[in-house]
């Protein structure tokens, strides 16, 4: 297969992985999915675990964050580990969603999640997903994963008359300008009508659900642009971009003297201090049960953290075209460049001399380039979830990611080429 063949194919393969992950919730579902599909057997937290080498295994925590492990046959030095992050920022349903304007319109209530470009989100076609807790027995919440797959919603711009300065920078009110149109109707026909589409969706009475975690997406499937096809156009692409090539990686190799492990956590774009976020104990209780399981003692354990390597995978800011001087004047990725290693100063990213030096040789064996990031130093970056699992379970990381244009829009931009640079190399971490 020609090179340009496999980029094409596999960018495909990333657009169909976006499309039926909507929600964190699809994320982990789909990724569930992959693994019992490849023998993995699922752990769960309140039973106990009997783990034996040369097998995989998973363990979800809310339905929305995952870690996954193989072990060696022989016996591990310790862990090799890729994190990447399944949420995205978007807009969640508030509880009594339903709104009527000027008693003809019907709105929902939502709120921010995360940090996105507000005005990416207008005039373009939405929906709902996520899971909902319906009543199993009368009495015992069951989730359910929800997806209404149709053109539900739209948040309107107001017109150009109305507001003349819109192109001179506009300040979007989160609680007047982004609620988005529903329906047609007034207060008797707006009542409980989200319920009853959402009851739809998931084949249940409405009077069965009792709450649930619902967020909008965006209802279009990304594509391939460009005039040779390079690009690709999606939302979500921070970081399922990550997700999908840690997977793939993560899925083809074999572990020989360390144990895989692929992590993707929830609530990343909300600072990850969540039951399930990476600044939760859900990282370090796995490493010990794992270790435990293998009859490792204390000593042993910290023997094997020592050895360990972290990868934190979450994608990293490319050079903009219409705006090269927002970039570092010295490092500056480009899409279709290869994985970028992210630096900073305040360790924001966890990066150093020795974790980049690895980094570096792994992308060397390889053979796939390698490029560098650092914010400018008059401005501040965003973080991410390397120093804060760090937190809980200390070893040798380093910050890296696909480069990609749009951060945070509702439709991001990145490259073909990229996804094919990270699997190769995280193949290599993985299969040592």
């Amino acid at each position: 297969m020609s090179k340009v063949k496999k980029e094409k194919n596999l960018a495909v393969d990333l657009i169909d992985f976006i499309w039926n992950s909507p929600s964190a919730f699809h994320v982990v579902d789909n990724i569930k999915t992959k693994l019992l599909q490849q023998d993995f057997q699922e752990l769960k937290e309140r039973e106990v675990w009997k783990i034996e080498g040369g097998k995989g295994y998973f363990v979800v925590r809310n339905d929305s964050s995952v870690i996954a492990f193989r072990t060696p046959k022989k016996e591990a030095k310790g862990f090799h580990m890729i994190a990447s992050h399944s949420d995205a920022p978007t807009f969640k349903l508030k509880e009594k969603p339903e709104l009527v304007a000027e008693d003809h319109y019907i709105r929902l209530n939502t709120e921010k999640y995360g940090g996105m470009i507000h005005s990416s989100w207008l005039d373009r076609p939405l929906s709902v997903a996520g899971r909902v807790f319906i009543r199993e027995d009368g009495h015992k919440p069951v989730a359910k994963l929800v997806n209404v797959d149709k053109d539900l919603l739209v948040i309107p711009n107001l017109a150009i008359h109305m507001n003349r300065d819109i192109n001179k920078g506009y300040e979007y009110n989160p609680q007047v300008d982004l609620l988005p149109l529903m329906a047609l109707g007034n207060k008797e026909t707006a009542n409980d009508l989200l319920l009853q589409t959402v009851a739809e969706a998931v084949k249940v009475k409405k009077e069965d659900i009792l709450t649930g975690d619902l967020f909008l997406y965006v209802r279009e499937k990304g594509r391939l642009t460009g005039v040779q096809e390079e690009f690709v156009l999606s939302p979500r692409l921070d970081d399922l971009q990550c997700v999908h090539a840690s997977l793939e990686a993560f899925a083809k190799a074999k572990p020989h003297q360390y144990i895989n492990v692929l992590a993707v956590f929830d609530n990343e774009e909300v600072g990850s201090t969540t039951t399930q976020g990476a600044d939760s104990t859900f990282w370090k209780d796995t490493l010990e049960r794992i270790g435990e399981s293998l009859g490792w003692n204390t000593q042993e354990k910290c023997c094997k953290l020592a050895e360990s390597f972290l990868i934190s995978a979450d994608n990293a800011h490319a050079v903009h075209p219409n705006h090269p001087e927002k970039a570092d004047p010295a490092n500056r990725p480009y899409l279709g460049g290869g994985l970028v290693i992210k630096y900073h100063g305040g360790q924001k990213y966890t990066t150093d001399g020795m974790s980049a030096a690895c980094m570096k040789l792994w992308c060397e064996a390889a053979e796939v380039p390698c490029q560098t990031f650092y914010n400018r130093s008059d401005m501040v970056g965003g973080s991410t979830l390397g120093n804060i699992s760090n937190a809980q379970v200390s070893m040798t990381s380093v910050d890296v990611g696909l480069p990609q244009l749009a951060m945070h829009s509702a439709m991001e931009m990145a490259a073909g080429a990229d996804s094919v640079a990270a699997i190769k190399v995280f193949e290599i971490f993985y299969g040592e």
